[in-house]
């Protein structure tokens, strides 16, 4: 079931950033993330009040806060990195963050067999080609490398707090609704700060009305992945349940493949190749 919830997250996430890359094309990125974070959070607080999540409230609620003030800065930090290019570094690079949930599972005494091992190992490698990296090409900014090192590192503690923030399905959707308050309570706050400095938070044409429903689904879609990655954590080792959400990335690029017709290059698809089979080695292992 581990591997199960674990496959969901990384289908969830990489459809999310498919819907947010197709309109952060048209809208900024910020805006993207603090609406399509409200209208979760929105969705969220009709859950618990008809849950009766809050009476689940008690300490492990930090872990969601503080889930909630690092995932916004990751992303920007990352948004920022894909501006300073190129995207075939960035992009790949950025999944390295699944290294703070795993060496958390080691720390508190996991210890995944060899053939978890490999899947591991095959698994983060075919991630890491389907991102499609760059190997020639334009120089990449040390200041590029560190925003993207951030966000990765910012990824991966987001995994590694949602994953105690509660112990309970209805505690889940109160760590979950806590996790998004803060999450567009730190956006909102850099979206008002970069509106000060002059940057637009709408295109020309004014909110785009009709991208509403992506939105809505980019910011669900989202949520569910943090909510079926704190099932997964708990139901087996964080190392698995880890690397296995971090296939997003494959995702993210057959969803570009099918939808909007990008040729995948042969090293992506020997990623993804790599990483059904660091799957099925975790999988059954």
């Amino acid at each position: 079931m581990t591997a199960l919830f674990a496959l969901a997250t990384s289908l969830l996430w990489g459809l999310a950033d498919f819907g947010g890359g197709l309109l952060a094309r048209r809208t900024p990125a910020l805006t993207v993330v603090v609406v399509s974070q409200t209208i979760a959070a929105a969705v969220l607080g009709v859950i618990v009040v008809a849950t009766g999540g809050w009476s689940e409230a008690g300490p492990r609620l930090w872990f969601a806060f503080a889930a909630g003030l690092v995932g916004p800065v990751a992303l920007i930090c990352f948004y920022k990195a894909l501006a300073l290019g190129p995207m075939g570094v960035v992009s790949p690079l950025g999944t390295v963050g699944v290294a703070v949930p795993v060496g958390v599972g080691l720390f508190f005494g996991e210890r995944p067999g060899l053939v978890q091992v490999a899947g591991i190992a095959v698994a983060v490698v075919g991630v890491v080609l389907a991102g499609g990296p760059q190997l020639r090409g334009a120089p990449v900014q040390r200041r590029a490398i560190l925003l993207t090192l951030i966000a990765a590192f910012g990824f991966g503690t987001v995994f590694a707090l949602i994953a105690e923030a509660s112990t309970t399905v209805t505690g889940l959707f109160l760590a979950l609704f806590v996790q998004r308050v803060t999450n567009v309570a730190v956006g909102g706050a850099a979206l008002y700060a970069a509106v000060r400095r002059g940057m637009p938070a709408l295109p020309a044409d004014g909110f785009p009305w009709a991208a509403l429903p992506t939105l809505a689904f980019v910011g669900l879609a989202d949520v569910a992945a943090n909510g079926t990655y704190a099932i997964a954590a708990r139901l087996g080792p964080v190392t698995v349940a880890a690397v296995l959400a971090s296939l997003y990335p494959v995702v993210t690029a057959l969803a570009a493949r099918g939808f909007l017709s990008e040729r995948l290059r042969t090293v992506q698809a020997a990623g993804a190749g790599l990483a059904l089979v660091g799957t099925l080695l975790l999988a059954t292992g």
